[in-house]
């Protein structure tokens, strides 16, 4: 999950510097084109296989069209006017859609108190961090990133229901015998398939290329989007849809930190404060339950009764 939480939390940097070079779709299609190679190449060196049912590859597409088609074009179309720090406090509801989503759809049974609080928690360090209040929402581009939240939000869920079963057990095969890391190449292969019908219509803008957009944009498809989701479809497989979206708050977090880094930006005491609130929120996420243990039986209970 840290892992996973580095490279989608410096997507919104990689974003904004490929967008000097390329439009919305353009850059959807590149990711996703390089996210696809580094996946088949993982799947194969690792003696897998692509998944050939017909109806497994329709679930795919869809969660394809929801993660991946649709939200990274809205995501760079809402970013040429939003700040990254507003499309940062947008996605992080993306778990709470999850957890809506999960309870509607009853896909998760029993979530446990910790579990529903820290994800309260967690978006409420998310508000601490970026403090939105000083900041306008009031923009259709805002409502363009609000709805690529939400749509990976649907995308989680529709994998942890149709794809993902949650019986798969780490370094297993689901019930179909195809390996996690091969499901998440076949979808963002669908997902590269579905961006392409696009590209004749959106995607012939002139290219005014910048070597730092292309490095931008070479990382964002490598890191932001094969390797990301390679992890996120294992973690989904693991422990479920919402627990897998709770990585969306640790996103401000290393954003807020590269800031830091790469860029000077000053930690305040109510970032570095929600910071906190956000790894604490988190922690209680990963809490996990012990299994009620059956009493022991007596020990004469064990005992055959004389005849």
């Amino acid at each position: 999950m840290g892992f996973l939480a580095l490279f989608w939390g410096s997507s919104f940097l990689w974003i904004k510097i490929g967008l000097a070079s390329f439009a919305p779709v353009q850059m959807t299609f590149i990711r996703l084109v390089l996210g696809a190679s580094v996946l088949v190449i993982l799947c194969y060196a690792g003696r897998n296989r692509l998944p050939r049912d017909h109806k497994l590859w329709g679930h795919l597409a869809v969660a394809a069209f929801f993660g991946n088609a649709v939200p990274f074009t809205l995501f760079a179309l809402g970013e040429r006017s939003v700040d990254s720090g507003v499309a940062g406090v947008l996605n992080a509801t993306t778990p709470l859609w999850v957890l809506v989503i999960a309870i509607v759809l009853r896909t998760e049974r029993g979530l446990p108190a910790t579990k529903v609080g820290g994800l309260v928690l967690g978006f409420a360090g998310t508000l601490l961090i970026f403090s939105p209040w000083e900041v306008s929402f009031a923009s259709w581009d805002a409502l363009v990133i609000l709805l690529a939240a939400i749509m990976y939000a649907v995308s989680f869920a529709y994998i942890g229901r149709f794809i993902a079963p949650r019986s798969s057990r780490r370094g297993e095969r689901d019930g179909r015998g195809v390996a996690p890391i091969a499901l998440s190449a076949a979808q963002i292969i669908a997902a590269t398939g579905l961006t392409a019908v696009a590209v004749p219509v959106y995607g012939l803008t002139p290219i005014h290329l910048h070597w730092g957009a292309a490095v931008a944009t070479t990382v964002l498809g490598v890191f932001g989007t094969g390797l990301a989701f390679a992890l996120n479809y294992r973690i989904i497989t693991d422990e479920g849809p919402t627990s897998a979206a709770t990585v969306g708050y640790l996103l401000p977090v290393v954003s807020v930190l590269l800031g830091a880094l790469f860029l000077d930006e000053t930690l305040t005491p109510h970032v570095i404060a929600g910071m906190v609130v956000v790894l604490g929120g988190v922690a209680l996420t990963r809490v996990r339950r012990r299994p009620i243990e059956p009493p022991a039986l007596p020990v004469t209970a064990a005992v055959p009764a004389a005849r």
